[in-house]
């Protein structure tokens, strides 16, 4: 057998190789996450807050837990 035959195996630079590969792989996957939570968890509790303050009236609130007896210094 000729040594033409089989490939050289390649052993220098190998784990800077496999640490580029490896590093713009966890970008990439960290960037995914990222995104996926902003726009999949963060920007719909944003609109549910916005929604639900924007009608919110805190006095009419106030006085229905007063009429229900919740504070004890109020009258």
């Amino acid at each position: 057998m000729s040594s033409g035959m089989l490939p050289k195996p390649q052993m220098c630079g190998l784990l800077a190789k496999r640490l580029r590969v490896h590093i713009v792989g966890a970008f990439v996957m960290a960037l995914g996450v990222a995104a996926s939570y902003k726009f999949g968890v963060a920007e719909p509790r944003n609109k549910a807050y916005a929604d639900f303050y924007r009608h919110y009236d805190s006095m009419k609130d106030f006085e229905e837990m007063r009429r229900a007896g919740i504070f004890q210094s109020v009258k």
